[in-house]
Formats: structure tokens, C-alpha cells, sequence
């Protein structure tokens, strides 16, 4: 996203965050950028049975949370680390003058923003109206294209857990688990040392 050299010529802190620390709340207003020097960080809501539903899953040099920068609205989910992490934290004010006066930031941010509102309006769908094995395969599919896994001997190993995968597509685990093993006799995927590859 924003290069590290220009993050640090605005003075952006850093801070780092342990595994399953809370970045922000859902309904809290924003107050910084963030971009994640290493680490995982994923964005979640919890309905009101504790069920969560992941948004998405951020990892290095990706930036997270920033709609709510653009309209004076609250975060709509909860960012948390997944394994300990740092980040890069920029001031609302300072990163939303950085995007006026670079030309090239903006589009980045635009091209990210556009990417993950086409996700989610093709993950919308796909929960809506599909079955288990459906939803997975075009998850794996659009992380695969989208995300740039890259083909290893085996094909490309989707980086997710069942758990994961569960909380991305609104499925239960356990039905998770049943749907990748169906798609495993049917030769969609493999599982090679409890990872699955498509």
C-alpha cells in the first residue's frame, strides 16, 4: 500500500500488538491509519450468540479500516491481531492529507478499496444462495486470483484454517470440514499435511 519510506517521513508510530489483542472495537471512530508491517490482522463482527464473522483477513504491507477515515463513521467491525504484530499508525489528519496531495496513493487506495468491496459483493452472494462445497471452492478461487497464492508442486495452498474458512463463508466448522473432504474425493482439492490445496 503506502511505501514504508513515506509512512515514516509523516512520522507514523509504530506499534506492535500480541496474538488475539484488540486494534479497535466495532463502534469506536477512527482515529489512525494502519498498515501492517508483519503480522495477521483480521476484522470481525460478533452477533449476538458470540458467532463471529470475519470480514477479512489482512496480512504484510496491507492496510485495514480505512472507509471509516473517509466518512466520519464508526468502525462496522472489530480489528484483532491474529499472531503478534506490528504496525505502521498514521493520524486521520495526516493520512487523509497524504492521499490529497499524492496522486498515486489515492489510486492505491481506490484500487484496494474497490478489490475488497468486490469480494465481499461476491462472498454476499455466494452465502446467500449456495451450498457449503460451492462457497468454499470460490473462496479458495478468488483468494487464489485476487491474492496472488502462488502454484507450489501440490497447487496453490490456501493459507486459511477450517476455522477461518468457517467464519468467512458463515458456515459452521464442522460443515467446513464434511465439504473439503467432499471435495477431496471428488479430486477439487487436496489435503497434504492438514493443508488444503487447490
Amino acid at each position: 500500500m503506502i511505501p514504508q519510506e513515506l509512512l515514516e517521513s509523516q512520522n507514523a508510530g509504530r506499534k506492535k500488538y500480541s496474538k488475539g489483542e484488540i486494534i479497535f472495537r466495532e463502534g469506536e471512530f477512527p482515529a489512525y491509519y494502519y498498515q501492517i508491517i508483519h503480522g495477521e490482522v483480521k476484522m470481525s463482527n460478533f452477533n449476538d450468540d458470540g458467532r463471529e464473522f470475519i470480514q477479512g483477513i489482512f496480512h504484510d504491507t496491507q492496510s485495514f479500516g480505512e472507509p471509516p477515515l473517509f466518512l466520519e463513521r464508526s468502525y462496522p467491525a472489530s480489528a484483532i491481531a491474529v499472531t503478534d504484530c506490528e504496525l505502521f499508525q498514521l493520524p486521520k489528519d495526516k493520512f487523509r492529507d497524504l492521499v490529497k496531495e499524492n496522486n498515486s496513493i489515492s489510486l492505491s487506495i481506490i484500487e484496494n478499496l474497490a478489490q475488497r468491496l468486490h469480494y465481499k459483493s461476491v462472498m454476499a452472494a455466494e452465502i446467500s444462495s449456495q451450498e457449503p462445497e460451492h462457497r468454499l471452492l470460490k473462496l479458495m478461487d478468488y483468494s487464489i486470483r485476487f491474492f496472488k497464492i502462488e502454484n507450489e508442486k501440490d497447487g496453490h495452498r490456501i493459507d486459511l484454517t477450517r476455522q477461518q474458512m468457517a467464519d468467512l463463508t458463515g458456515l459452521r466448522v464442522e460443515t467446513v470440514i464434511r465439504a473439503i473432504k467432499a471435495l477431496e474425493r471428488k479430486n477439487l482439492v487436496k489435503i497434504i499435511n492438514r493443508k488444503v490445496y487447490r
